[in-house]
């Protein structure tokens, strides 16, 4: 089977085997299995189907018999892999190097991240139809080239690993920040983020990168009780209780991290010139910087202002000096931070970011100029999809009061 099309109607044909059955015979103890093994069943029905209606008759019925169990065969070798998860055995077939980076991210966020069209473009920073066309461009090149739905082994494996790491990550953080509806947080997203993250780093553990991002994931998921408040409101990192983080998860990411810069270490002393973290490991050692913090006093900002100058050299993105340029406005002043923000506006892939406009808001009301200041929360309350975090940015322009002069008496 060769086309991503007909895989996705077989992916909701099952879906609508379940929604038929498990209301009589009731959930299965392994859902997920289930919907696969009904996927592969109804794939192997198409096939035999079609090999009818392509054969002659009586004439050539053994013949067609024996290439129907080749065939049926085939299908179930596809499909039973050494990597051992379904979801993760997909994610290698979507990332198929026929398709170009962006166009395998895209499309496999689409059909198994979870991610609808608009969560994937504000993810990529691009206007939807973008994405909308990068997804179908993508499923044409996949069934014009008759790429196999079969698991990669090997080097081709190892190649097809950045992009799975990408799709891992994005969807990670859809979960931990959802980009639009009622929730702050989609918390089903992170959880199997993680998941998927963890059985990376049991298939791969000589790669430093999947260790790293399983350490990001792992420190930022340890956060989650202390980000929503009991009424669903989003509660900020500075004033997050640090007694609600989950410390046993904080010591998984911790030691996940160790394991990162261990296997740098080994690769260095076998010859090996990377001898630095990558983009998820240096977000993991700037997440371990929170962690470590008892208190957010105590944090240490100069270190993660460097790491994310590190991290803009390795990685460069907006994005990314946004983010500095917070790290900076904390460890040497607003004035300094909102020199770096600014240098931004022109940017426009940040056009319609509502962080940018958030982030400035925040640093023209620490100098002092809330006037300024409530315009930006405004226009960033204009821009967001996610009504939880549009409350929070209209109560902070509420916030910016402007104190008027008093004028001396005679």
């Amino acid at each position: 089977m060769r086309d991503v099309g007909l895989a996705e109607d077989l992916a909701q044909d099952a879906l609508v085997v379940a929604l038929e059955r498990w209301p009589e015979s009731g959930v299965p103890e392994n859902p997920g299995a289930w919907l696969m093994a009904t996927a592969k069943y109804l794939a192997i029905d198409v096939l035999r189907r079609n090999r009818r209606l392509e054969r002659k008759h009586e004439q050539l019925a053994r013949e067609m018999g024996i290439q129907l169990a080749m065939d049926a065969a085939d299908v179930e070798a596809a499909l039973d892999d050494q990597i051992g998860d379904d979801v993760l055995t997909l994610m290698f077939m979507c990332c198929h190097p026929v398709l170009s980076t962006d166009a395998r991210i895209a499309l496999t966020l689409r059909l198994l991240g979870g991610l609808t069209t608009r969560d994937i473009a504000r993810a990529f920073l691009v206007p939807e139809p973008t994405v909308a066309q990068r997804i179908v461009r993508a499923k044409r090149t996949l069934a014009a080239a008759q790429v196999p739905f079969e698991v990669p082994r090997g080097n081709e494996l190892q190649s097809r690993l950045s992009s799975v790491l990408e799709v891992v990550y994005l969807v990670f953080n859809e979960g931990y920040t959802a980009t639009a509806g009622e929730d702050w947080m989609r918390p089903a997203l992170c959880e199997e983020a993680l998941r998927l993250g963890r059985i990376l780093a049991s298939l791969a553990p000589n790669e430093a990168e999947v260790h790293g991002l399983v350490a990001l994931m792992e420190l930022q998921a340890a956060r989650a009780a202390a980000r929503v408040s009991s009424s669903g409101e989003p509660v900020l990192l500075l004033e997050q209780d640090r007694a609600r983080w989950d410390h046993l998860q904080v010591r998984r990411g911790l030691t996940a991290l160790e394991r990162a810069e261990r296997q740098l270490d080994d690769s260095l002393a076998a010859g090996s010139r990377e001898g630095t973290l990558g983009a998820y490991g240096l977000q993991a050692a700037i997440a371990a910087c929170h962690a470590r913090a008892s208190t957010a006093a105590e944090t240490d900002w100069p270190r993660i202002a460097a790491l994310y100058a590190a991290l803009a050299r390795l990685a460069p993105s907006p994005v990314v000096e946004l983010n500095r340029a917070v790290a900076v406005a904390m460890a040497f002043g607003p004035g300094a931070g909102l020199e770096l923000v600014d240098a931004l506006r022109s940017d426009p892939s940040l056009e319609r970011y509502h962080l940018l406009p958030s982030v400035r808001g925040d640093l023209l009301a620490k100098l002092g100029r809330p006037a300024e200041a409530r315009a930006e929360f405004e226009r960033a309350a204009g821009l967001t999809q996610n009504s939880r975090e549009r409350a929070v940015l209209l109560r902070r322009a509420a916030a910016c009061v402007t104190v008027p002069r008093t004028v001396a008496g005679p």
